[in-house]
Protein backbone atom coordinates (compact mmCIF):
# COMPACT_ATOMS: atom_id res chain seq x y z
CA UNK A 1 0.00 0.00 0.00
CA UNK A 2 1.26 3.49 -0.88
CA UNK A 3 1.74 5.70 2.16
CA UNK A 4 2.57 9.36 2.70
CA UNK A 5 3.01 11.66 5.67
CA UNK A 6 1.00 14.87 6.04
CA UNK A 7 2.61 17.65 8.06
CA UNK A 8 1.65 21.15 9.16
CA UNK A 9 3.62 24.00 10.71
CA UNK A 10 1.88 24.77 14.00
CA UNK A 11 2.22 26.81 17.19
CA UNK A 12 2.45 30.01 15.17
CA UNK A 13 -0.65 31.68 16.56
CA UNK A 14 -3.16 30.46 13.99
CA UNK A 15 -6.57 29.47 15.40
CA UNK A 16 -6.93 26.22 13.46
CA UNK A 17 -4.12 24.18 15.08
CA UNK A 18 -6.45 21.96 17.11
CA UNK A 19 -8.49 21.00 14.05
CA UNK A 20 -5.42 20.41 11.88
CA UNK A 21 -4.04 18.04 14.50
CA UNK A 22 -7.05 15.78 13.93
CA UNK A 23 -6.11 15.51 10.23
CA UNK A 24 -2.32 15.55 9.80
CA UNK A 25 0.10 12.82 10.88
CA UNK A 26 3.08 15.04 11.78
CA UNK A 27 3.53 18.58 13.01
CA UNK A 28 6.38 21.07 13.13
CA UNK A 29 6.13 23.34 16.16
CA UNK A 30 7.43 26.92 16.23
CA UNK A 31 9.99 27.12 19.00
CA UNK A 32 10.63 30.81 19.57
CA UNK A 33 12.54 32.00 16.53
CA UNK A 34 9.70 33.43 14.45
CA UNK A 35 6.80 32.55 16.75
CA UNK A 36 5.97 30.48 19.80
CA UNK A 37 6.79 30.46 23.47
CA UNK A 38 6.79 27.93 26.30
CA UNK A 39 3.00 28.06 26.62
CA UNK A 40 2.26 27.54 22.92
CA UNK A 41 4.90 24.84 22.56
CA UNK A 42 3.50 22.88 25.49
CA UNK A 43 -0.12 23.26 24.37
CA UNK A 44 0.69 22.11 20.83
CA UNK A 45 2.72 19.15 22.06
CA UNK A 46 -0.07 18.04 24.40
CA UNK A 47 -2.63 18.29 21.58
CA UNK A 48 -0.32 16.41 19.21
CA UNK A 49 0.08 13.58 21.73
CA UNK A 50 -3.70 13.37 22.12
CA UNK A 51 -4.06 12.92 18.36
CA UNK A 52 -1.09 10.54 17.94
CA UNK A 53 0.70 13.10 15.75
CA UNK A 54 4.50 12.98 15.47
CA UNK A 55 6.18 16.05 16.96
CA UNK A 56 8.94 17.98 15.21
CA UNK A 57 10.80 21.25 15.78
CA UNK A 58 10.29 24.23 13.46
CA UNK A 59 13.24 26.59 14.08
CA UNK A 60 13.74 29.87 12.26
CA UNK A 61 15.93 32.87 11.88
CA UNK A 62 15.49 34.67 15.24
CA UNK A 63 13.18 37.23 13.66
CA UNK A 64 9.86 37.45 15.44
CA UNK A 65 9.09 40.89 14.04
CA UNK A 66 9.39 39.64 10.46
CA UNK A 67 7.95 36.17 11.18
CA UNK A 68 11.17 34.60 9.96
CA UNK A 69 10.60 35.70 6.38
CA UNK A 70 13.57 38.04 5.95
CA UNK A 71 16.20 36.34 3.80
CA UNK A 72 19.80 36.02 5.07
CA UNK A 73 18.80 37.44 8.47
CA UNK A 74 21.70 35.80 10.34
CA UNK A 75 24.41 33.19 9.79
CA UNK A 76 27.49 31.61 11.33
CA UNK A 77 27.98 30.81 15.02
CA UNK A 78 25.25 33.21 16.15
CA UNK A 79 22.67 31.45 14.03
CA UNK A 80 23.87 28.02 15.13
CA UNK A 81 23.54 29.04 18.78
CA UNK A 82 20.02 30.38 18.23
CA UNK A 83 18.89 27.25 16.38
CA UNK A 84 20.25 24.92 19.05
CA UNK A 85 18.51 27.01 21.72
CA UNK A 86 15.19 26.92 19.86
CA UNK A 87 15.22 23.19 19.17
CA UNK A 88 16.43 22.39 22.69
CA UNK A 89 13.58 24.40 24.19
CA UNK A 90 11.03 22.24 22.38
CA UNK A 91 12.95 19.06 23.21
CA UNK A 92 12.90 19.86 26.92
CA UNK A 93 9.16 20.58 26.94
CA UNK A 94 8.58 17.41 24.96
CA UNK A 95 10.55 15.40 27.50
CA UNK A 96 8.44 16.84 30.30
CA UNK A 97 5.31 15.70 28.45
CA UNK A 98 6.75 12.28 27.61
CA UNK A 99 7.29 12.70 23.88
CA UNK A 100 10.44 12.58 21.76
CA UNK A 101 11.12 15.07 18.97
CA UNK A 102 11.15 12.98 15.80
CA UNK A 103 12.29 15.55 13.24
CA UNK A 104 13.48 19.08 12.55
CA UNK A 105 12.18 21.27 9.73
CA UNK A 106 13.37 24.86 9.24
CA UNK A 107 10.90 27.68 8.72
CA UNK A 108 10.36 30.33 6.11
CA UNK A 109 13.32 32.25 4.74
CA UNK A 110 15.76 30.00 6.59
CA UNK A 111 14.38 26.97 4.72
CA UNK A 112 14.36 28.78 1.38
CA UNK A 113 17.86 30.24 1.80
CA UNK A 114 19.35 26.87 2.76
CA UNK A 115 17.89 25.14 -0.30
CA UNK A 116 20.76 26.63 -2.35
CA UNK A 117 23.29 27.60 0.35
CA UNK A 118 25.52 24.72 1.43
CA UNK A 119 27.09 26.54 4.40
CA UNK A 120 23.68 27.49 5.79
CA UNK A 121 22.39 23.97 5.22
CA UNK A 122 25.37 22.57 7.13
CA UNK A 123 24.60 24.94 10.02
CA UNK A 124 21.02 23.73 10.14
CA UNK A 125 21.93 20.06 10.12
CA UNK A 126 24.64 20.65 12.75
CA UNK A 127 22.11 22.38 15.01
CA UNK A 128 19.65 19.52 14.59
CA UNK A 129 22.26 16.89 15.45
CA UNK A 130 23.45 18.84 18.49
CA UNK A 131 20.00 19.57 19.92
CA UNK A 132 18.15 16.34 19.09
CA UNK A 133 20.56 13.54 18.13
CA UNK A 134 18.82 10.90 16.07
CA UNK A 135 15.97 13.09 14.86
CA UNK A 136 15.36 13.20 11.11
CA UNK A 137 15.81 16.34 9.05
CA UNK A 138 13.04 17.56 6.72
CA UNK A 139 13.70 19.59 3.59
CA UNK A 140 13.34 19.99 -0.14
CA UNK A 141 14.45 17.01 -2.25
CA UNK A 142 17.62 17.49 -4.27
CA UNK A 143 18.54 20.61 -2.30
CA UNK A 144 21.60 21.60 -0.30
CA UNK A 145 19.60 20.55 2.75
CA UNK A 146 19.55 16.97 1.51
CA UNK A 147 23.25 17.11 0.65
CA UNK A 148 24.13 18.50 4.10
CA UNK A 149 22.17 15.72 5.80
CA UNK A 150 24.08 13.15 3.72
CA UNK A 151 27.43 14.75 4.59
CA UNK A 152 26.62 14.57 8.29
CA UNK A 153 25.01 11.11 8.16
CA UNK A 154 21.60 12.37 9.24
CA UNK A 155 18.36 10.81 8.03
CA UNK A 156 16.72 13.08 5.48
CA UNK A 157 12.98 13.25 4.78
CA UNK A 158 12.07 14.85 1.46
CA UNK A 159 9.13 17.25 1.58
CA UNK A 160 6.73 18.71 -0.96
CA UNK A 161 4.06 21.37 -0.56
CA UNK A 162 0.44 20.86 -1.53
CA UNK A 163 -0.65 24.50 -1.20
CA UNK A 164 2.27 26.24 -2.91
CA UNK A 165 3.04 26.72 -6.60
CA UNK A 166 6.30 25.39 -8.02
CA UNK A 167 8.77 26.81 -10.52
CA UNK A 168 10.17 24.68 -13.33
CA UNK A 169 13.44 24.25 -11.38
CA UNK A 170 11.62 22.57 -8.50
CA UNK A 171 11.74 25.55 -6.17
CA UNK A 172 8.66 27.33 -4.82
CA UNK A 173 7.22 30.43 -6.45
CA UNK A 174 8.21 33.31 -4.13
CA UNK A 175 5.37 34.47 -1.90
CA UNK A 176 5.83 37.97 -3.32
CA UNK A 177 4.54 36.76 -6.69
CA UNK A 178 0.91 36.31 -7.67
CA UNK A 179 -0.29 32.73 -7.52
CA UNK A 180 2.44 31.56 -5.14
CA UNK A 181 -0.15 30.13 -2.75
CA UNK A 182 -2.99 28.02 -4.13
CA UNK A 183 -6.43 29.35 -3.20
CA UNK A 184 -8.44 26.43 -4.60
CA UNK A 185 -9.11 23.38 -2.45
CA UNK A 186 -9.53 21.32 -5.61
CA UNK A 187 -6.10 22.40 -6.85
CA UNK A 188 -4.51 21.61 -3.48
CA UNK A 189 -6.09 18.15 -3.30
CA UNK A 190 -5.14 17.36 -6.90
CA UNK A 191 -1.54 18.43 -6.29
CA UNK A 192 -1.38 16.20 -3.20
CA UNK A 193 -2.65 13.18 -5.13
CA UNK A 194 -0.21 13.79 -7.98
CA UNK A 195 2.70 14.05 -5.56
CA UNK A 196 1.73 10.97 -3.57
CA UNK A 197 0.91 8.67 -6.49
CA UNK A 198 3.10 9.93 -9.32
CA UNK A 199 5.77 12.05 -7.61
CA UNK A 200 4.87 14.82 -10.04
CA UNK A 201 3.66 18.40 -9.81
CA UNK A 202 2.41 20.83 -12.42
CA UNK A 203 4.42 24.03 -12.22
CA UNK A 204 3.31 27.64 -12.43
CA UNK A 205 4.15 27.58 -16.16
CA UNK A 206 2.18 24.39 -16.80
CA UNK A 207 5.17 22.05 -17.05
CA UNK A 208 5.22 18.69 -15.25
CA UNK A 209 8.26 18.05 -13.05
CA UNK A 210 9.32 15.24 -10.74
CA UNK A 211 9.20 15.93 -6.98
CA UNK A 212 9.81 12.79 -4.92
CA UNK A 213 8.62 13.34 -1.36
CA UNK A 214 7.89 11.31 1.77
CA UNK A 215 5.91 14.06 3.49
CA UNK A 216 3.42 16.64 2.23
CA UNK A 217 3.07 20.01 3.95
CA UNK A 218 -0.01 22.16 4.25
CA UNK A 219 0.46 25.58 5.86
CA UNK A 220 -1.75 26.47 8.80
CA UNK A 221 -1.84 30.12 7.70
CA UNK A 222 -3.19 29.29 4.24
CA UNK A 223 -6.78 30.48 3.89
CA UNK A 224 -9.16 27.58 4.53
CA UNK A 225 -6.32 25.37 5.77
CA UNK A 226 -8.55 22.98 7.70
CA UNK A 227 -10.96 22.38 4.83
CA UNK A 228 -8.02 22.00 2.44
CA UNK A 229 -6.23 19.54 4.73
CA UNK A 230 -9.38 17.49 5.15
CA UNK A 231 -9.92 17.43 1.39
CA UNK A 232 -6.31 16.33 0.86
CA UNK A 233 -6.59 13.48 3.34
CA UNK A 234 -9.92 12.32 1.91
CA UNK A 235 -8.58 12.47 -1.65
CA UNK A 236 -5.52 10.44 -0.70
CA UNK A 237 -7.42 7.81 1.24
CA UNK A 238 -10.03 7.44 -1.51
CA UNK A 239 -7.16 6.45 -3.80
CA UNK A 240 -5.76 3.92 -1.36
CA UNK A 241 -2.97 6.09 0.03
CA UNK A 242 -2.34 5.48 3.73
CA UNK A 243 -1.60 8.68 5.66
CA UNK A 244 0.89 8.02 8.44
CA UNK A 245 3.85 9.68 10.13
CA UNK A 246 7.11 8.98 8.37
CA UNK A 247 9.15 9.61 11.55
CA UNK A 248 8.57 7.67 14.76
CA UNK A 249 10.97 7.33 17.68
Amino acid sequence: MTSIDMNADLGEGDPCDAELLTIVSSCNIACGGHAGDESSMRATIVAAIANDVAVGAHPSYPDREGFGRKSRFLDGPELLSSLVEQISALREIGAQEGVTITHVKPHGALYNDAVSNSALADTLVEASKEAVPGAAFVGAPGSELEKAAARQALRFVAEAFVDRAYLDNGQLVPRSEAGAVHDSIETIAAQAVSLALRQEVQTHSGAIINVAAETLCIHSDTAGAVDAARAVREALEQRGVHVRAVCRR
